[in-house]
């Protein structure tokens, strides 16, 4: 037997590898061997062991997934690689992420109503002057101290939380219930973030998107709802709230998903196309010297530093994926930092090109379920990363960045670069 054959499969499941930094190197193995291979779901960080899923790396591979609604369901199991208890699957399933077509174009195309070319432009008005203020502000606090500054803590997180609370037209007095609701449900895995698991009466872990954790948020737009009808704004919950076609439910399920969707893309994203440009201080200079156009940048930091690790779908019937048999009712888990680095699409992919094109990442997915947000996410991170080229000559880590112990969001917990 040859050593092709016997060379185990990685483990690329466990939460508390991506801690120390996105696997690169056993993806690669996984392309190249086992480009949709079985992962087992032991017990980990007190959260029950599930029955295995298969790892879909390669990126045509994770496309044909992602574009198939009618063989690779989110419904069915939702999109999460933990399955959830089976008493809270009803309601998770009314989430539109969690949906298929048809239903799910239907409250796509309700919430993509809120979304007005006014608001985006007042938006990005706004956008860049937080982001102006907040890097000033890091910048000022870098030089009373030693010259370096924690640009998560400083800048990304703030700017991030308040965008979202602005576009949402949360009063300014309860934005730090955003974060709270973010870190409870995206940080889960890690203690740092969410705190030890709630136990339930069995004394399992209860799941962060269960009615029981969700009520005190769902709670909240109900109240918010009331008041943008009778006190109403230019945000998006003011046009969700007076929307007509929603059912029961369906205003709730909205705000929960641009909470948590909306606050942590750009949370992940911009500390960690930050962190690549710090790694990479020749890329820095190009774009401050203007070689590089800044949109194209954008999209490589988007392919190198994706937000989202991965999603999971459920097959609906029999299928065959890369020459592997896929039984009706498994999970298929898309991994998106792999297919980002497939070798089989991207020329040198471990290479950072800021002026890399065409550039197919899927660091917002494909298919039907493509982020409703990338647009926003890309503003929002194009107009930090002016603002920041044109104060920080040459930022440079200080420390090692702290990363989210997390097999879903590629988080970045903390970046303390030497700014001055």
């Amino acid at each position: 037997m040859s050593v092709r054959e016997t060379r185990p499969v990685p483990d690329v499941f466990d939460p508390r590898r991506y801690a120390v930094g996105v696997p690169y190197d056993d993806y690669r193995l996984l392309r190249d061997r086992h480009p949709v291979a079985w992962q087992d779901e032991p017990e980990v960080l007190g959260w029950p062991a599930g029955p295995g899923f298969w790892a879909v790396t390669r990126h045509a591979d994770v496309v044909r997934v992602l574009k198939d609604a009618t063989t690779y369901s989110s419904h069915l199991g939702a999109t999460q690689i933990r399955d959830p208890d089976p008493a809270d699957l009803p309601f998770i399933r009314r989430m539109m992420l969690n949906q298929d077509p048809p239903d799910h174009g239907r409250l796509r195309r309700l919430v993509s109503r809120a979304f007005t070319p006014g608001r985006i432009d007042r938006f990005a008005a706004v956008a860049r002057e937080r982001a102006c203020t907040l890097l000033a502000g890091a910048l000022q606090r870098a030089r009373e101290g030693d010259g370096t500054v924690d640009l998560v803590a400083a800048v990304t997180d703030e700017y991030a939380l308040l965008n979202l609370a602005d576009l949402l037209g949360v009063p300014e007095s309860d934005r730090r219930l955003l974060l709270h609701w973010t870190q409870r449900v995206i940080g889960y895995q890690d203690p740092d973030e969410a705190g030890p698991p709630v136990l339930g009466a069995t004394g399992k872990p209860v799941n962060p998107r269960s009615p029981a954790m969700l009520k005190d948020m769902f709670a909240y737009a109900r109240q918010l709802a009331v008041h943008k009808r009778d006190h109403p704004a230019d945000d998006v919950m003011t046009t969700l709230a007076g929307e007509t076609e929603l059912a029961d439910g369906e205003l709730e399920m909205f705000f929960f998903l641009l909470t948590v969707a909306g606050n942590d893309t750009v949370r992940s994203a911009a500390p960690g196309g930050l962190l690549a440009l710090a790694e990479h201080p020749e890329a820095y200079e190009s774009l401050r010297a203007g070689t590089v156009e800044l949109a194209t940048a954008v999209e490589e930091l988007l392919r190198w530093h994706p937000p989202v690790l991965t999603f999971r779908r459920t097959a609906v019937r029999d299928a065959e994926l890369a020459g592997q048999r896929i039984r009706a009712g498994d999970k298929v888990v898309v991994f998106h930092a792999s297919a980002n680095r497939d070798e089989r699409v991207f020329t040198d992919p471990d290479r950072l090109d800021l002026a890399r094109s065409p550039n197919p990442h899927v660091s917002f997915g494909d298919g039907p379920h493509v982020c409703l947000g990338a647009h926003f996410a890309r503003l929002q991170l194009r107009l930090l990363y002016e603002e920041a080229l044109g104060v920080l000559p040459g930022p440079r880590l200080a420390a090692p960045a702290g990363r989210l112990v997390s097999n879903f969001i590629n988080g970045i917990k903390s970046l303390r670069l030497q700014v001055t």
